[in-house]
């Protein structure tokens, strides 16, 4: 009989304490952040599912590796390491590194595009579209239509509409589109993820057009994972031969290591396109360092070159899939609406539809992520209204499960206060800004509470 419980593939070597606050505590934490969880001291927070990036636990043989960094400005033989275990996986001939992933999609984007440009994706992702609208490109968003509908199951909800890009092409002139992006798994969508079937009908497109295909890869191993769990033809291939086949499909990617890099920081950037190289080599040390560190300590290369080839074991993806779904399933089973089925590093929660009085313009994803701060010192993040304006299709709130940091007696407590906090949803008010900046305003934006407005 199968085993039903879910275990954390891995001992605890080290552990770090976390503090409990009291309800009036996080109220006063919450006033002084302006409502923005980004703005309360990480010490405050009980739980913390802000984000995966480069919060998870790194392993001993990460740990090991990072003794091992050669520090030389310039040759070091960690980069040679980072360079062999990305292109093991990836296969792409140039491997650039960078300290994160948005560094390596503004490099990419400073390059590859100019004002009036169009940039097609499934979903762009906060920094991403921001780095394209920075140079003066327009990010345009073609995920399928079951990707906009947070309740309905589907399999691919992270799909790019391929009949859509085509027509996309072919209204705007390819001269006008200097890539095609593909993020997988699809963040801004739930974290769902993009089928074998759909990579290879996107390649096709961007073939026949003759435009190169980039992958957003940060969650790489786990669209592996999803595509041999779902996905007819893949059962018995391994997460890494399937995320080898994935690549082969396109011409290049962007990666922060810090997800399925399983690393507190670093990125790196990828292509086949000899010129493109060059002058992304050439941004790279104005701004990030030379090419073989790449604003990156050497112990940081090892520790990515170690941990991108761990996010692809078996059992440990088995793991990641089924405790995000654990936290998904449950409290989906008390009433409350998430995006459907749940994701790899998350659960999204549907804040249009768990707070039904509160419109966008008001920000319920922001007014639910607070409530469930000051109700058990949880933190999680908006990815809605506040986060992506008038582009927002949905607003949901995102719980972002660290890798290799939290058990499963951490997952019960987080659904146990989700679910205090649906018993009371009719007493969350609505948020207005009062300060926001020009590009990511979420990070740093300040918030305060409308006045309850009763009917009459």
């Amino acid at each position: 009989m199968p085993v039903k419980t879910i275990i954390e593939p891995f001992r605890i070597k080290s552990v770090e304490p976390i503090r409990w606050t009291t309800r009036q505590e996080r109220e006063h934490l919450l006033r002084a952040a302006y409502y923005n969880l980004f703005l309360l001291p990480a010490d405050d927070v009980l739980i913390d599912l802000l984000t995966d990036s480069g919060t998870g636990a790194m392993s001993t043989h990460q740990w090991a590796a990072v003794m091992q960094g050669d520090e030389s400005y310039a040759g070091s033989r960690s980069f040679d390491h980072f360079r062999d275990s990305i292109q093991d996986i990836f296969g792409y001939k140039h491997v650039i590194p960078a300290h994160q992933g948005r560094a390596a999609e503004r490099i990419l984007f400073n390059v590859a595009c100019k004002k009036g440009d169009v940039v097609p994706n499934n979903t762009h992702f906060d920094t991403t579209r921001a780095n394209v609208e920075y140079v003066g490109a327009e990010a345009i968003d073609l995920v399928i239509a079951e990707g906009r509908q947070p309740s309905l199951k589907h399999p691919f909800k992270g799909n790019m509409d391929v009949e859509a890009l085509d027509n996309l092409i072919q209204k705007t002139g390819r001269e006008r589109i200097p890539l095609v992006m593909l993020t997988v798994t699809n963040n801004s969508g739930g974290g769902q993820p993009v089928s074998m079937e759909n990579v290879r009908k996107v390649s096709a497109v961007c073939r026949k057009h003759r435009i190169p295909l980039y992958f957003d890869a940060c969650r790489f191993a786990e669209n592996a994972y999803f595509i041999k769990l779902r996905e007819s033809g893949y059962e018995s291939k391994t997460p890494k031969q399937i995320a080898q086949v994935l690549f082969s499909y396109g011409d290049g990617c962007t990666m922060s290591a810090k997800k399925d890099g399983m690393a507190n920081i670093g990125g790196f950037l990828c292509t086949n396109d000899d010129r493109l190289a060059q002058l992304e080599k050439d941004l790279l040390i104005l701004s990030e360092g030379y090419p073989t560190y790449g604003g990156l300590a050497g112990r940081d290369l090892e520790a990515i070159a170690v941990g991108v080839q761990e996010a692809l074991q078996e059992d440990y993806l088995r793991y990641r899939i089924a405790s995000t779904a654990y936290l998904g399933n449950h409290i989906a089973e008390q009433g409350v609406p998430i995006v459907q089925p749940p994701g790899g590093h998350a659960v999204y929660i549907d804040a249009r539809a768990f707070l039904p009085h509160i419109p966008p313009d008001q920000f319920p994803g922001v007014a639910l992520a607070a409530e469930l701060y000051l109700e058990g010192g949880i933190r999680s993040v908006e990815i809605g209204t506040l986060m992506f304006g008038a582009n927002a299709k949905m607003d949901l709130v995102r719980l972002a499960i660290p890798r290799r940091v939290y058990t499963q007696s951490h997952v019960d407590y987080v659904v146990e206060i989700i679910l205090e906090v649906w018993k009371n949803r009719d007493r969350i008010q609505g948020l207005k800004l009062s300060h926001e900046a020009p590009y990511l305003r979420h990070f740093t934006a300040r918030l305060e509470p409308l006045e309850r407005v009763l009917a009459h």
